[in-house]
């Protein structure tokens, strides 16, 4: 006696309907891993920014704390372009003093904030130097003052207000204008903010 199997294989039409829906799996996942891996890059640009924001505000508080007043030369100044600080080495205390300036320059089309720093100083003609440098550094830097300068986050719009007489007030406003830059030690505000827009 014969046994007949019946062998039945798998239609043309159901192997194309298996590929297309096998392809349009690999399809969907492939979108997944690339929108997970894109979402991956924002974030940890994202996070890279808030740590550059973190040590940038670090490095600006650092700056403010370490500012030395000296007799008959201003300690910090706002000129509407460069905030200058006269501060006390932070490496080694017997280095001297630098002067520290921070400004914002458009650089490719985008704000950036910049921070310079002078050599360590030790007498009263460096330091004069080195503040109208920064001064002019702010401005126009020419190469070697480019060296000097470190680029930290980017930055639309920076504003200084002083805190003085207990209300914030704008350093170049008229009532501050004759105290900023001059040679007392009065000119020294409570207070420093910055709002970045």
């Amino acid at each position: 006696m014969r046994s007949t199997t019946n062998c039945r294989g798998f239609t043309l039409i159901e192997l194309l309907v298996a590929i297309s829906l096998m392809a349009l799996m690999t399809v969907l996942s492939w979108r997944g891993l690339d929108g997970v891996s894109r979402a991956q890059i924002r974030l940890q640009q994202q996070s890279d920014d808030v740590l550059a924001l973190q040590a940038t505000l670090a490095q600006w508080g650092a700056d403010l704390e370490a500012m030395a007043e000296q007799p008959d030369t201003p300690s910090l100044d706002w000129d509407g372009r460069a905030f200058r600080i006269v501060r006390r080495s932070s490496a080694q205390p017997d280095e001297g003093l630098r002067v520290v300036a921070w400004s914002r320059r458009s650089e490719a089309g985008q704000g950036q904030w910049l921070r310079w720093q002078s050599p360590p100083l030790r007498t009263r003609s460096e330091l004069a130097l080195a503040w109208q440098k920064a001064q002019v550094w702010a401005q126009t830097p020419a190469d070697d003052d480019r060296l000097r300068e470190v680029r930290t986050v980017a930055l639309d719009q920076w504003q200084i207000f002083y805190y003085r007489g207990n209300a914030w007030s704008n350093p170049l406003s008229s009532a501050d204008s004759a105290s900023v830059g001059s040679s007392t030690n009065a000119t020294v505000p409570d207070g420093v903010r910055w709002p970045v827009q």
